[in-house]
């Protein structure tokens, strides 16, 4: 068999890819509504709503940071059930009525049990996809995030305007029982012990974060927080522009770009470098993000959403491979870990952040400078990882 077709669609691939689909719903259905449950119930501001979507993921940073040191010590699968066990339990809150800082409390530690159970199942699927695969394989693994990033927008809107926010709830719960079960299947191979495993005591920032993976986690935190005004404040920018209906397609349409685009760029990356997918993801980002800014109608409403997956939904998937790919197989649940730090941290910190400046500049410049932002990412890019890659293409080639 040509190494370069190893076995990728494994039992324990789809397992896992089923596990992070539910978890992906769950924090998405709930993302693009709990604003709104916010504001209603709790008669909230738009900074205070931004707090309740953004502290969500600020606990999911939580969860990740204390998780990825320890990951390996607990056992990797043992870490997915544990976290998916608390994940569904914890879930059980949002039907407590005690106010808005209980509904803050809540958001906190449901964010934790996901930092935990999806740290252990990205690290999981790293470890079993083929190296020779591995932009290919984690491109793949990260349609299960793309499809919850359409079907659970999509649920949740219908939902919140055609249901109750109990029933938003019950299904949450429901999803967060069938992914532990799920993966109670799932088999995962021992893991090759360090060269050096005595391990030093005290406190080393290297123990919490992979060094190596920090400079591509950067455009990934960056990024996130642009795509953090979409993903927190698209129902109101499209109450705003009298667009409520296409908002409901907005993440459908955004999720088809990504499964257009995805076989292609997974296996670009494997054969090319993430060169050439990164340069163009972020420019489309950028114009996706510029065209947002000036939707006065459906169809360009939708548009933009279709090139905000085309750029974020790749930058996403590569950026990720490329943290992977640097580090050495005993610390994968490192790297794993600080990348999803970084992209939490963009989409934890940037819906309160934005809240404020919303306020000021209105929806529509908001989007249009962060268009500009997104732009920066082409330098940024070049300078933290771009040209490097690029050397070793070179150095590759001549050898």
């Amino acid at each position: 068999m040509n190494k370069n077709r190893a076995p990728l669609w494994t039992k324990d691939f789809i397992l896992t890819s089923s596990v992070n689909f539910f978890l992906v719903f769950v924090f998405y259905l709930l993302m693009v509504t709990i604003a709104v449950y916010a504001v209603q119930e709790f008669d909230a501001s738009n900074s205070e709503a931004g707090l309740v979507t953004g502290i969500f993921i600020i606990g999911v940073l939580t969860g990740r940071i204390f998780m990825g040191r320890a990951l390996d010590r607990i056992g990797r699968k043992k870490t997915m059930v544990l976290g998916l066990t608390l994940f569904t339990l914890t879930t059980l809150f949002y039907f407590v009525d005690f106010g808005l800082p209980f509904l803050l409390s809540t958001r906190f530690l449901h964010g934790i049990t996901l930092g935990i159970a999806s740290t252990a199942a990205g690290t999981i699927i790293a470890q079993i996809i083929p190296m020779s695969r591995k932009g290919e394989g984690i491109g793949y693994f990260s349609l299960s995030t793309t499809l919850a990033t359409a079907i659970g927008p999509f649920i949740g809107l219908y939902m919140s305007q055609n249901s109750t926010f109990g029933m938003i709830f019950t299904l949450c719960l429901i999803f967060g029982i069938i992914s532990l079960l799920i993966s109670l299947l799932v088999t995962v191979p021992p893991v090759e012990a360090p060269p050096n495993s005595n391990e030093v005591k005290g406190f080393k920032v290297s123990d919490y974060v992979e060094p190596k993976a920090v400079p591509i986690a950067v455009i990934t935190l960056l990024a996130g927080f642009c795509y953090a005004s979409v993903l927190s404040f698209i129902s109101f920018y499209a109450d705003f522009r009298d667009l409520v209906e296409a908002a409901t397609f907005f993440f459908l349409v955004y999720s088809v770009a990504i499964l257009f685009s995805r076989p292609f760029t997974g296996r670009l990356m494997d054969v090319k470098g993430a060169n050439y997918v990164m340069y163009p993801a972020i420019a489309i980002f950028a114009v996706g993000l510029l065209l947002l800014s000036t939707a006065q109608n459906s169809f360009t409403f939708l548009l933009a959403g279709f090139l905000i997956g085309l750029g974020f939904g790749n930058i996403q998937s590569t950026t990720q491979a490329v943290a992977v790919k640097l580090t050495p197989s005993h610390r994968m649940g490192l790297a794993t870990s600080t990348f999803f730090i970084f992209m939490d941290a963009g989409l934890g910190f940037g819906p309160y952040l934005l809240g404020f400046i919303i306020s000021v500049t209105g929806y529509s410049q908001l989007y249009a400078i962060l268009s500009v932002v997104a732009a920066a990412l082409l330098l940024m890019y070049y300078l933290l990882h771009g040209r490097k890659e690029r050397r070793a293409n070179r150095t590759a080639t001549t050898a």
